[in-house]
């Protein structure tokens, strides 16, 4: 077994192509993206694992990093009080911060497993979860209409605000 087959051993996980030939757009930033030059991101800037200390602005792409129990949390915090993008999570639909990204979400999409890519450029093993993109805005709304239409996963409209009770 390598290093990138022990689970939890990076965080550094790419977003695979075909998601973004899916979702048929270009980011303005992408503000967790590790890789150098983020040449696997169809966007117009990124920051790498400073993202949560600067601005973001325009249209953002975040997949942000996963380690760590409840890790995400801060970046999805930003990610909807900015308002303008897609992000890409787990879909642990039993976490509590699940709930509340399911809530703040105008829309969301739940894909098959995506086999992530690798530092190296290799991919991945099948993880053991799915995952969920959220979308808040026009254009990530209409991203994920498109990546649905061109049969990425299953979309489904949140109920802002509600309980998760």
């Amino acid at each position: 077994m390598g290093y990138w087959d022990k689970p939890g051993a990076s965080d550094e996980w790419y977003t695979p192509p075909h998601i973004f030939q899916a979702l048929g757009c270009r980011f303005d930033l992408d503000p967790a993206n590790a890789a150098i030059g983020g040449a696997h991101v169809p966007c117009a800037m990124n920051y790498s694992a400073d993202g949560l200390d600067k601005p973001w602005h325009g249209f953002v792409w975040l997949n942000p990093p996963f380690g760590g129990r409840n890790g995400i949390v801060p970046w999805l915090n930003k990610f909807f009080e900015h308002g303008n993008g897609i992000a890409l999570t787990p879909d642990r639909t039993s976490a509590p911060w699940f709930w509340d990204a399911w809530h703040k979400a105008e829309l969301a999409l739940f894909t098959r497993k995506i086999r992530f890519i690798r530092p190296d450029g290799s991919e991945g093993k099948s993880p053991s979860n799915g995952t969920a993109l959220f979308a808040v805005g026009h254009e990530g709304c209409e991203a994920l209409r498109r990546a649905f239409a061109a049969g990425l996963g299953i979309l489904a409209t949140p109920t802002p605000g509600g309980s998760n009770d």
